[in-house]
């Protein structure tokens, strides 16, 4: 895809088609969305995991609503090429009305081009509906953050064959639903190459090998902005917590001693 190019639902599927590797990074203001277009990054992610990067929740499950319309429609107004993607959190999707209600607040106050689901054949039906009202929808399979609790963690998921064949099962409903592209997350590689292989939408991996179309990671993982952990799978590309602390030393002992604002 040409870096001018507005990226859309069916533009991440042509790239599929011509083997095109689709790049995803999350974003979670204006000044993100800019750099992602920027950049030349497919798709800005505004992942609920901005309750843990931004808003210094232990986990996804107390990001609201109003956090992802507010924290959405900051990045769209970035973001002009990159697709916007929002994802739905925890407890705005479960019940039909209330889903296809939260995914059009997504998309018209927050400038959405999608929307985004944890989970499989729980949540099919709900994607059909939201996707019959025009809203494109992405899937999100394998370690769903959302379910940490009764998943026990952040583990590995389908290391075995039952859960190995569940999610394959999953991808399909998902894709049979409607959806324009599933995330895998934390699923072994020879899975998500099974996966990606068996669908005609794209698979965007976070810790699933290098065999899915596209790749996702979380931008303060990337940038070293993160202080409580960084995945295993993550490649850091800079440490802009240490340069920014360096820099905010600085500035503090030229305030102190008097060396700003020059007189």
């Amino acid at each position: 895809m040409k870096k001018n190019d507005v990226v859309t639902a069916p533009g991440l599927m042509e790239m599929k088609l011509r083997g095109e590797k689709i790049s995803v990074l999350t974003a979670y203001d204006y000044a993100w969305g800019r750099l992602i277009d920027e950049a030349g990054i497919d798709v800005a992610l505004v992942g609920d995991s901005l309750g843990m990067v931004v808003l210094g929740y232990e986990t996804t499950l107390q990001v609201t609503m109003e956090d992802m319309v507010r924290h959405t429609a900051a990045v769209a107004r970035g973001a002009k090429r990159a697709m916007v993607v929002a994802d739905m959190p925890f407890l705005s999707y479960q019940v039909d009305d209330d889903a296809i209600m939260n995914a059009g607040r997504l998309v018209v106050e927050g400038g959405a081009k999608a929307v985004k689901l944890e989970g499989g054949g729980e949540v099919a039906e709900i994607v059909e509906k939201i996707v019959n009202v025009g809203i494109p929808v992405w899937g999100h399979i394998g370690m769903t953050p959302q379910s940490v609790h009764q998943l026990g963690g952040y583990r590995m998921q389908g290391k075995d064959a039952d859960n190995a064949e569940r999610i394959k099962r999953e991808a399909l409903e998902l894709q049979e639903a409607g959806a324009c592209a599933i995330v895998l997350e934390l699923i072994p590689a020879q899975l998500a190459k099974e996966i990606t292989a068996s669908l005609e939408i794209p698979t965007i991996g976070i810790g699933a090998g290098p065999h899915c179309d596209g790749q996702v990671l979380v931008t303060h993982d990337v940038l070293g902005l993160y202080d409580r952990f960084v995945p295993s799978f993550a490649k850091r590309y800079a440490n802009l917590w240490q340069i920014t602390l360096k820099a905010f030393k600085a500035y503090n002992e030229d305030v102190k001693r008097g060396r700003f604002p020059v007189k």
